[in-house]
């Protein structure tokens, strides 16, 4: 005995560019930041004085292959 299903198609989910990209914005930012301290910060750009901030992001520093010292 033989018995077959029939399997409908997939359909593809469409997703508006309108509501994707304010997060898209949103995360392009946030990128921006993160990537400024981790290497540019406590150099000649330096936004905050002191070596606090420097010392936060010192492993991602290395771990990127950005020098600092």
């Amino acid at each position: 005995m033989s018995q077959v299903a029939a399997i409908p198609a997939p359909i593809p989910v469409r997703i508006p560019v309108r509501q994707i990209l304010p997060y898209a914005i949103f995360a392009g930012v946030l990128f921006l930041v993160v990537m400024y301290f981790v290497s540019t910060e406590q150099g000649a750009l330096s936004l905050f004085s002191g070596t606090y901030l420097h010392e936060l992001v010192h492993d991602g520093r290395h771990l990127l292959g950005f020098p600092c010292h």
